[in-house]
């Protein structure tokens, strides 16, 4: 019981750090390409977590976890990062937020296929009410969509989802840092590579915000919040706490109200006090 109330906190953790990364990403894709910002953000994360294993003298995994950690890298580092970017450039941030409500959804049903979980069937019907919650709520308070947009999202969220449940299913035997460190790393010859070529010509009209928003999604998107993710996950189970992404769009708003002063509609809070009603219900049924 312990265990599973620290991976509830640490995930919880996780989440309220991922809250800011789309809307960072829209920011530094206005002054970045969207495949200079997916490498340099890995690059940055990947040398940070070299430093981190080399201080503390992590032993290199065994070869039967080669093959999950490229997924990992496939998944978290490579996919949607780059995914999210494409997408970022023809949809709004706040549009975004309807693809990460199916978030949660995609990570329990890899956690079943990948993970070996077996959740009750009270927990779909939670899962999939908060999903179809968070959804319906963001596509009435956003605007600007495409359709190029919209599906490359959908294969985001579905990528993520496999990165998210192989990610926990090693954070149980390797660590949470060191399984999001070594995902780095096995990216990190294709990603230092793709940030040579896609490096820009000049930084002279790199705005301070864009710059701002690299830091955040290279040190806090890639790296930190995997920390706390990733433990989370391992500790309290991939579909239960991964449910706790239903309040991700929420966290979102609430940024966007305290540092923009952007009005908080009670729509808002009606919907999230339901989606925290489906959250406590699917971990009361994992």
């Amino acid at each position: 019981m312990d265990h599973k109330l620290t991976g509830w906190g640490s995930g919880f953790l996780g989440v309220l750090i991922f809250s800011g990364s789309l809307p960072a990403t829209r920011v530094a894709v206005s002054d970045f390409t969207p495949l200079f910002l997916t490498s340099a953000r890995a690059v940055i994360a990947a040398l940070l977590g070299l430093l981190c294993l080399l201080a503390l003298r992590q032993s290199r995994p065994a070869s039967r976890d080669l093959m999950p950690l490229g997924l990992v890298a496939l998944g978290v580092v490579i996919g949607f990062p780059l995914l999210t970017a494409l997408a970022l450039q023809s949809i709004t941030a706040a549009r975004s937020i309807v693809f990460i409500g199916l978030l949660p959804l995609a990570t329990a049903i890899f956690g079943v296929i990948r993970g070996g979980e077996r959740p009750k069937p009270a927990f779909w019907v939670f899962s999939l009410l908060g999903a179809a919650t968070v959804s319906g709520f963001a596509l009435t308070q956003s605007e600007g969509g495409s359709l190029r947009g919209d599906l490359l999202m959908l294969a985001a969220i579905a990528i993520c989802g496999l990165g998210y449940a192989e990610g926990a299913s090693l954070s149980r035997r390797l660590g949470g840092w060191q399984v999001i460190s070594w995902a780095l790393l096995i990216a990190l010859p294709v990603m230092a590579g793709l940030s040579l070529i896609t490096w820009p010509a000049t930084f002279g009209t790199v705005s301070t915000p864009a710059w701002i928003s690299l830091g955040y999604v290279a040190l806090f998107s890639m790296m930190l919040g995997f920390v706390f993710w990733y433990r989370g996950l391992a500790l309290g189970g991939i579909s239960q706490v991964g449910q706790l992404q239903l309040l991700q769009p929420f966290f979102g708003l609430l940024l966007a109200a305290l540092l923009l002063g952007e009005p908080i509609a009670w729509q808002m809070v009606a919907c999230t006090v339901f989606t925290v009603f489906c959250v406590a219900g699917a971990k009361r049924f994992a």
